[in-house]
């Protein structure tokens, strides 16, 4: 499914109907260019589990953790990794182990170290917005994702 958003407030209100398809334990890879709207899709899932402070990209914590609503929510942030193995240094793989919801930027830069993805997101900016690609290559990523489809009003430009 591919999804056109003309601003940064469609890709909050995407990100806000993404929140409520979630379910613990999915893994989520953000692809993208710099500045395609990863974090802001991830703001909007957070603002539509009702949080409200500030949401920042991990680029240098690596992860931000989020207790809130139904979801424990960590968003990774592999953007500064030079060699795969760096994930392997900062222990992170711990943090996929168990029902919290992973939304992983820059999935690439950890190599094969990294849990696959259960839902895949390419963000792509156009010549009117972006386009926001899905791919769900598991059960749960299909789940996942009918769920949003469902969601979706009938005016979002869709094409599967």
């Amino acid at each position: 499914m591919t999804l056109n958003v003309p601003d940064e407030a469609a890709t909050l209100a995407l990100g806000a109907q993404l929140a409520h398809a979630l379910a613990p334990g999915l893994v989520v890879y953000l692809d993208g260019d710099l500045g395609s709207g990863k974090t802001t899709l991830v703001r909007g899932v957070l603002r539509g589990l009702d949080f409200e402070g500030n949401v920042k990209s991990p680029t240098y914590t690596l992860v931000e953790l989020y207790a809130i609503s139904r979801l424990n929510l960590h968003h990774f942030d592999f953007y500064r990794f030079s060699q795969p193995e760096e994930y392997l240094d900062a222990g992170l793989d711990e943090y996929f182990q168990g029902e919290a919801v992973s939304l992983v930027e820059w999935p690439d830069k950890a190599g094969g170290y990294l849990v696959p993805a259960d839902l895949r997101i390419a963000l792509a900016i156009t010549d009117n917005g972006r386009d926001i690609s899905f791919i769900s290559p598991t059960e749960a990523g299909r789940a996942c994702l009918s769920r949003l489809r469902a969601s979706l009003p009938d005016s979002t430009a869709a094409t599967s």
